[in-house]
């Protein structure tokens, strides 16, 4: 699949991403992420091992988007992975149902078979174009799990274009304005059932 960037640069396209590749492009990647997410410099330093031990979970996946120039400069990243009970992302989600009113039956239904889709960034010079739909289209094909669950910065009246991505994708709501330990801002948390369709009607 191919999506526009701008009118002054190629058409990038869609790869699979090896570990090994995923590795050999880490710098790239988290120089997306970090721009993307308003991080300050230095931040990808400290993700760095982070997102090497990802690669290593059960259920890894990973797709990014290049341009097609003798460099191949990656413009955008996505991956994740199967979600388990030993993983921080799982106890601190967990946690935050717990803490919201949820009894335990519902959340071992909202936990207990899922794909966490953990990174999904795009250089803001390739955003607008569909790319991050693109991502998550070829990220969620054939995954065996029940649900896809993911966590955003909540932003008011949820206006940002990764909010309208998911809400246009048919994300729900799963948990909101909940703080992960270690960071400040509110995150909302959202889910979509799996297989992924895309011709579904989004939720809003």
């Amino acid at each position: 699949m191919r999506t526009v960037a701008t009118d002054a640069e190629p058409t990038p396209y869609l790869v699979d991403l090896s570990a090994r590749e995923l590795r050999r492009r880490l710098p790239e990647a988290l120089a997306i992420y970090v721009e993307a997410m308003g991080y300050p410099q230095g931040t990808e330093y400290h993700r760095a091992p982070m997102w090497s031990e990802h690669v290593l979970r059960p259920g890894w996946c990973a797709v990014g988007a290049v341009l097609p120039t003798p460099d191949s400069p990656l413009v955008a990243v996505a991956y994740g992975y199967r979600g388990a009970r030993h993983q921080w992302w799982h106890q601190q989600v967990r946690d935050g149902l717990r803490r919201s009113g949820a009894d335990d039956e519902y959340v071992d239904s909202v936990l207990s078979d899922y794909f966490e889709l953990t990174e999904l960034h795009v250089s803001p010079r390739a955003q607008g174009h569909g790319l991050g739909r693109a991502l998550t289209r070829r990220l969620l094909r054939d995954r065996p799990e029940r649900t896809v669950l993911l966590s955003t910065p909540e932003v008011e009246n949820e206006n940002n274009r990764a909010w309208r991505l998911y809400r246009s994708l048919g994300f729900g709501d799963v948990l909101r304005d909940f703080t992960f330990a270690g960071d400040r801002r509110p995150f909302a948390v959202l889910g979509h059932a799996l297989p992924f369709e895309m011709d579904e009607p989004p939720n809003r």
